[in-house]
């Protein structure tokens, strides 16, 4: 059977690494698809500097363009993989491959938190399929899962580390007792930190992930713009350590979970979604604290399959440039299918998907670790739990630390049971008016995971 022509637009990592892994498994690539998958066109912004990234594995005769419309648009190809990241290109091109009757391959997460309801409409009604698995966690096939593997259960929640940036940054904090400063500029001397770190260590790169997961698990359109995001950046050793004297680990998590809101009615409770990304506790012994260095690992929980753990390399060349042949080997499959009878982009129909609000974090009820430093005198810690107790919020565990030498001010650690997050919001602001209160409260969400 002839070949399936496909075009790249971008020659970075994961171009070069699609590449390889074409060319190295093209032969179980082919029994897999029932064709073979042909590069036969690449896009690129710089062209001598792509052809240098890619000769050794494509040789010199592949056309390498820099009309990267033209690429896109190609009446000879059949599907356009566009790897060039960034927004505003990366919509253009993407819309313009679809415009032209092309299926799209991306591992562009921001591209599909912030665009992709716009991007799947017009896909739809064009009758081309978008795939997307390495817009995720890189080579762990979470996307297909959701949108297939579990398409028995109605999920509840979902819970991942999903920047290894970050869980590289935190898992060498809590090993070294290193600042987060100090960790930082480790990861960035390491290649896992780019010069600008701000999309990692500031949660916006797992919002973007989370907005993907959490439209496909329940049904939703992407909603980056409602997604609660907090990072790491505020983070001290002393956290970490006293995290770890309670039994719990700290992690960015992306969370996303189906509640029930407000009074019971005839009709039952409302229903709202949680979309929040923000450093968490976790127990020490549950497998997701466990997830060190760079990797990535989701937790899903259905009704029907509890609670499954999906947990590999979430960057790199060759495990991203695996997820991109997954897709490329799916629609090269499906290329001549009915398009009404293809897996929904979204798991759910298009004209089926549900408008359940996202819930604002001062809504969302979870537990809380609260660190205080406080003036070492009579009363305070009375004072302290009279305001907790004031807005309903009961502790569950506490440390208090000796004062520090030649000070008179000491750390009190708390956890608290599960209460909602507007609650803990008043009792902070009463705490920290205390004269005895020496400086803010540290608030950090926990999480069971059961």
């Amino acid at each position: 059977m002839t070949p399936i022509r496909i075009a790249l637009i971008g020659t970075g990592t994961v171009g070069g690494g699609l590449l390889r892994v074409l060319a190295r498994n093209q032969e179980e690539i082919m029994r897999r698809a029932g064709r073979g998958i042909v590069v036969a066109r690449i896009g690129a912004r710089d062209v001598v500097k792509a052809r240098r990234a890619v000769g050794p594995v494509s040789g010199p005769d592949l056309p390498i363009d820099d009309d990267l419309h033209a690429v896109a648009t190609d009446p000879s190809i059949e599907i356009v993989v566009e790897l060039i990241g960034g927004i505003v290109d990366a919509r253009r091109l993407v819309l313009a491959a679809i415009g032209a009757g092309k299926h799209v391959v991306t591992a562009n997460k921001a591209l599909l938190a912030l665009h992709g309801n716009e991007i799947f409409a017009a896909a739809q009604a064009r009758g081309v399929m978008v795939a997307f698995e390495a817009a995720v966690a890189g080579g762990i096939p979470i996307i297909k899962a959701l949108r297939e593997g579990l398409t028995a259960n109605r999920v509840e929640w979902i819970a991942g580390i999903i920047n290894g940036t970050s869980n590289f940054i935190l898992s060498s904090m809590r090993d070294s007792g290193a600042s987060f400063a100090s960790a930082l500029a480790e990861a960035q001397a390491l290649g896992y930190a780019e010069s600008d770190p701000t999309f990692d260590i500031e949660g916006t790169d797992a919002a973007h992930k989370l907005s993907i997961l959490s439209a496909i698990a329940f049904g939703i359109p992407m909603q980056f713009e409602r997604a609660y995001t907090e990072g790491i950046s505020q983070l001290t050793a002393d956290d970490i350590r006293y995290a770890e004297e309670l039994g719990y680990r700290i992690k960015l998590l992306g969370i996303s979970r189906r509640v029930e809101v407000g009074e019971s009615n005839e009709e039952g409770r409302a229903v709202g979604i949680e979309l929040r990304v923000h450093p968490t506790l976790i127990p020490a012994r549950r497998l997701l604290a466990n997830v060190e260095g760079v990797m990535n690992a989701i937790l899903v929980k259905g009704d029907a399959v509890g609670p499954t753990l999906y947990y590999g390399a979430g960057a790199g060349a060759e495990p991203t440039a695996s997820a991109v042949v997954a897709d490329l080997v799916d629609v090269t499959r499906l290329h001549t299918a009915d398009p009404e009878h293809r897996v929904p982009h979204l798991a759910f129909q298009p004209d089926a998907l549900s408008s359940t609000p996202i819930l604002p974090i001062a809504e969302v009820r979870t537990a809380y670790y609260l660190r205080l430093r406080v003036a070492d005198q009579p009363g305070v810690l009375a004072d302290i739990t009279r305001i907790l107790a004031d807005g309903g919020i009961s502790i569950g565990a506490m440390l208090q630390k000796e004062p520090e030498a030649g000070t008179s001010a000491t750390d009190i650690i708390m956890l608290t049971h599960g209460t909602i997050e507007k609650r803990v919001d008043a009792a902070i602001v009463r705490i920290e008016a205390l004269a005895t209160a020496l400086s803010a409260v540290t608030r950090i969400r926990v999480e069971d995971l059961a």
